[in-house]
C-alpha cells in the first residue's frame, strides 16, 4: 500500500529517527524519574522517605542482592540520575542499561507478574536506546561519542 511505503520513507528520515530517539529517551526516563520522585520527601531533592525504606524492607524484600536499606538508596539515585543523563543523552546506552537492569530486578524479584505491563515496553524502551544510541539530539553526540 503506498500509505506505508509513504510512512516508511518518512520513517527513515534522519530527523525523523532523531526525534523518536530523544521521545525515547525522555519517555524511559520519565517513567523512572517519577517513580523516584514518589520516594523522597516533597520539595528535597533526594531526602529519602522513611516509607521508602519501608517499601524496600516489606514489599521489596524479596530482592535478594542487597539488604534494604542500601537497595532503598541506590535505587532512589539510579532513578534521579539515570533519568537525567537520559534527558540530556549523556552516557545514554549506559543510563538506558541501568534502568534495563533495574527493570530485569523488579521483574525478577519484585513484581513478576508484571512482565507484559508495564515491563516489557520498559525493556522494549531501554533496548531501543541500547541499540540506536541517543540521536543527534543528545550531548553523547554533540561531545562526538557513539555512546
Amino acid at each position: 500500500m503506498k500509505i506505508f511505503n509513504d510512512l516508511k520513507k518518512v520513517a527513515k528520515r534522519p530527523l525523523v529517527q532523531d526525534i523518536v530517539l530523544l521521545l525515547t529517551r525522555l519517555g524511559l526516563g520519565g517513567i523512572f524519574w517519577v517513580s523516584g520522585r514518589t520516594k523522597v520527601e516533597e520539595g528535597s531533592l533526594l531526602d529519602i522517605k522513611p516509607t521508602t525504606y519501608g517499601l524496600f524492607e516489606n514489599l521489596y524484600g524479596g530482592v535478594p542482592l542487597l539488604p534494604s536499606d542500601v537497595s532503598a538508596v541506590l535505587a532512589t539515585y539510579a532513578e534521579h540520575a539515570l533519568p537525567l543523563l537520559l534527558a540530556v543523552g549523556l552516557l545514554s546506552r549506559f543510563a538506558a542499561a541501568g534502568l534495563f537492569v533495574m527493570t530485569l530486578v523488579i521483574q525478577l524479584f519484585v513484581f513478576p507478574g508484571a512482565f507484559l505491563s508495564p515491563h516489557l515496553g520498559w525493556f522494549a524502551l531501554a533496548l531501543v536506546v541500547m541499540t540506536q544510541g541517543p540521536g543527534r539530539f543528545s550531548l553523547d553526540y554533540l561531545l562526538g561519542k557513539k555512546a
